[in-house]
């Protein structure tokens, strides 16, 4: 998705629809040529300049600010234009289309970004977060996404990636001139060395995660026969009337999505129609959409009604769902049967004792539900740093690798292999930043951006 560095770009930076103020950002070189057609001159670099905005006719189409940003000093490395109008949709677009009749094209998603990128402004870290600052749907998120912005997350793993070429400096060293003491380099030191690597790594992945959860949030799945209290418990835990809640089975008949914020993380939680068998097509489709719903979460939220004393047994329905996803086995209507609400824990499974009438016990579930998901809130804080999914898979690669060169470390006889796993961790380790990049992975990730970003 490399674009043509010689092309001038241009796009509305600003939200489609009205407001107070609009911005056509232009990008490229040699940008006199469109200031002298539009305003009639290039402005002083970096002063805001009142001007008004002329087709090619003469004629004015707005008036506004226009800032000009020459290379290297701008967002993209390149000269930057920008003009800033009224924040209507015909003004904009009529602004737009003089950019372009004036010899810029329409820029493609996220290339202001992949420019800024490419002329080395921002790593592909940096680059990442300035997509989840704005599609951060919490404060907390939006200020992870700011340190990620920063360059803390980059810091990191760039600390660590130097921590491994110079074991791997060593180990090569070692195997490359064999009577010679590199550093009295022998097998305790490397182990020693591979073990504290593969602890700052696991460091990372925690935080990581942490970070991954509030930006993508957690998909949370109520599941359960009709009339256990469904759509009663996503009531609750919304704090809203989202979901109708009546007597007559199969009254769900469709998935009712609502994101809620635990702890400062989007929940998504989605109720889902009841399982059971049915002839009524209808119901049928809701609970394909059930089944759906289900093989996309993270967490299942499986709702048995206490007061049925049938809390150990799974109907039809439930049993072809295997028990490899994540799940939190919910005991409603405890009210009706006098039962305190409270948590029970066994080796793999999470018990919670609730009301989804009364709201006794819905905090312990709102506990539960992070917890599932490997959220540690005590590490919610300035350490954390926006991550991705590719960022995690890279860090999981890593640390197989890692591992792969403990098992190598005993014996100098395998030190050849020792010294390729740990290549092959660098690798992954600097795919993260985008020191060691595929052009088709460019062109996923920026693709993915708003136009004019």
């Amino acid at each position: 998705m490399q674009p043509d560095q010689p092309d001038i770009i241009a796009a509305i930076a600003t939200p489609p629809g009205k407001g107070g103020v609009g911005i056509v950002r232009i990008s490229g070189k040699n940008l006199a040529g469109i200031a002298n057609a539009i305003l009639g001159g290039l402005p002083k670099p970096r002063y805001a300049h009142f001007a008004r905005f002329s087709d090619m006719r003469g004629e004015i189409i707005d008036e506004g600010l226009a800032l000009y940003f020459p290379a290297p000093n701008s967002y993209t490395g390149e000269d930057v234009l920008e003009l800033q109008g009224h924040g209507g949709p015909a003004i904009m677009n009529l602004l737009l289309n003089e950019c372009l009749n004036c010899g810029a094209r329409m820029a493609r998603p996220g290339e202001f970004t992949l420019r800024a990128y490419l002329n080395q402004k921002l790593d592909l870290v940096q680059a990442e977060s300035v997509a989840d600052i704005i599609d951060a749907s919490t404060s907390q998120a939006a200020r992870c996404a700011a340190r990620s912005l920063q360059g803390r997350f980059s810091e990191t793993i760039d600390k660590l990636v130097q921590s491994l070429i110079n074991l791997r400096m060593l180990i090569e060293a070692t195997l490359d001139f064999p009577e010679e003491e590199i550093e009295d380099l022998h097998n305790e030191a490397v182990n020693k060395q591979l073990a504290e690597l593969k602890t700052q790594l696991n460091d990372i992945l925690v935080s990581a995660h942490q970070g991954y959860l509030l930006q993508e949030g957690i998909k949370a799945v109520l599941v359960g026969e009709p009339n256990v209290g469904k759509s009663s418990l996503l009531n609750q835990l919304a704090e809203d009337e989202v979901a109708i809640v009546t007597e007559i089975p199969g009254t769900t008949r469709d998935s009712i999505q609502k994101t809620i914020t635990l702890s400062g993380v989007p929940v998504h939680i989605i109720d889902t129609a009841g399982l059971r068998e049915t002839s009524d097509i209808v119901e049928q489709k809701g609970i394909e959409r059930t089944q759906a719903a289900i093989r996309n979460a993270d967490i299942l939220i499986r709702l048995t009604d206490v007061s049925r004393d049938e809390t150990h047994v799974k109907s039809k329905a439930m049993q072809v769902f295997s028990d490899d996803k994540l799940h939190i086995n919910v005991f409603n209507k405890i009210d009706l049967i006098g039962l305190p609400a409270r948590v029970e824990s066994h080796e793999n499974t999470v018990n919670v004792y609730l009301s989804a009438k009364t709201g006794s016990g819905i905090d312990l579930l709102r506990e539960q539900i992070l917890h599932a998901a490997g959220w540690q809130t005590g590490q919610a804080g300035e350490g954390l740093f926006m991550a991705r999914q590719r960022h995690l898979e890279a860090l999981k690669r890593t640390q197989v690798h890692l591992d792969k060169a403990s098992e190598h470390g005993e014996q100098e006889s395998e030190w050849v292999l020792l010294a390729e796993e740990l290549r092959i961790a660098q690798d992954a380790l600097s795919s993260i930043t985008g020191r060691f990049t595929a052009d088709d992975l460019l062109g996923e990730i920026f693709s993915r951006f708003c136009i004019g970003k």
